[in-house]
């Protein structure tokens, strides 16, 4: 169900995108393409629905009204998360967590990732032509993929579109019942005008349950040559608090060999992981997902404050991308309701979401621990936007 992430651990980690994807090994499931060779998809081709109309989607304003007004087609009633890219046609590429389909819709009513396709005045769901479920199916032990991040290479005439997933098992039927397992990723190939097409799937690293050690990829950035991987990181019996947080870095091609990853200390990088810096503490830390980004010569890291339980959206700033990290005065509040059951949690930074110089726009997703109020109105359980301005 869609609320057992959201009351235990916000959503799952925001991993690295299509630069890392296309710098390792990453071929089609049956194995890696020639080094240089552009990626192709896989056998089933991806196909999408009939056009939704959306109407005008040039405001924050104007994406609301859409979100909390459309009902949705059969193949996607609601979801969360939302991380989005613009790819080179003009459309925008939007991924969602568990999300609900309507009970009309002939397939699986609830899967573990969706994605849509935005163009000016239609919305169109991406569904797999094999059995039109999830859009990175299940792996054939039924461990799910959770989407978090999302981003773009672009080539000629090409998109390759990669999307940072985090693994789950479920563990029975009641709301805890779960288990995140790692990171994982998956690449998408997107022609001009044409339907994504998923290319492969890999999971970095196996199976492992362990709040306490950093879920590498909770966050990333690639910049001048590296990619830096950040790890958020809590205390299993913790509660009321959030995530630590801590950086490493590696080449694109190395993204899959652990050996070469590199930890910030607090002065240099090291070969150990064991020694990465906190760079933002648990108490009054960040959510286990969050956004990085550079802006105006400073980095921030955004992310809610002391998890779905906490109610600041705040921004941490610092001279570099290793920090020092500082929380700023609260850029916005979206607290969780105990009255009326409504959760707010995971925001994401849009940098090239309708930009403003010296703003940003903010997603954030929205559920309730009712469930039955979520099947009977899925508009409860589906992003919001705001605008929010970022300090001088």
């Amino acid at each position: 169900m869609p609320l057992r992430r959201s009351l235990a651990r916000s959503v799952a980690g925001a991993v690295v995108g299509l630069v890392l994807l296309a710098g390792c090994d990453a071929g089609p499931r049956a194995g890696a393409p020639h080094p240089g060779a552009e990626p192709g998809p896989s056998t089933a081709s991806d196909v999408t629905t009939d056009c939704l109309a959306t109407g005008s989607l040039d405001t924050v304003a104007g994406i609301n009204r859409f979100v909390t007004g459309v009902r949705g087609g059969g193949a996607f009633a609601g979801g969360d998360v939302g991380a989005s890219v613009q790819l080179q046609d003009g459309r925008r590429l939007f991924v969602f967590g568990d999300t609900l389909r309507a009970p009309t819709y002939q397939g699986q009513q609830f899967v573990r990732n969706s994605m849509l396709v935005f163009a000016p005045g239609c919305s169109r769901v991406v569904l797999p032509a094999a059995d039109g479920g999830a859009v990175i199916p299940d792996r054939p032990d039924g461990v799910g993929y959770w989407p978090m991040s999302i981003a773009r290479i672009e080539r000629y005439g090409v998109d390759l579109v990669g999307v940072g997933v985090q693994r789950v098992r479920a563990r029975g039927k009641g709301v805890f019942d779960f288990e995140i397992l790692g990171p994982s990723m998956a690449l998408f190939r997107v022609p001009r005008g044409g339907v994504p097409q998923l290319v492969t799937v890999r999971d970095l690293g196996p199976d492992h349950v362990d709040p306490e050690q950093p879920m590498w990829g909770a966050a990333a950035v690639v910049r001048g040559g590296w990619v830096y991987l950040f790890g958020t990181a809590r205390r299993r019996d913790a509660r009321i608090e959030g995530f630590s947080l801590r950086v490493a870095r590696v080449r694109p091609a190395s993204l899959a060999h652990r050996a070469d990853w590199r930890f910030w200390d607090g002065a240099r990088w090291s070969r150990r992981e064991r020694t990465a810096a906190v760079l933002v503490p648990s108490r009054g830390g960040v959510s286990q997902t969050l956004s990085v980004f550079r802006s105006g010569g400073s980095w921030y890291a955004l992310s809610k404050r002391d998890e779905v339980l906490g109610s600041d959206l705040t921004l941490w700033r610092a001279p570099r991308i290793t920090g020092p990290y500082v929380a700023l005065p609260p850029a916005a509040h979206i607290p969780s309701d105990a009255a009326t059951g409504t959760l707010r949690y995971l925001p994401l930074a849009h940098p090239d979401l309708l930009p403003v110089p010296g703003t940003v726009v903010v997603s954030y997703s929205e559920n309730n621990t009712d469930f039955q109020q979520v099947r009977e109105d899925p508009r409860r359980y589906r992003p919001r936007f705001l605008r929010i301005r970022l300090p001088r």
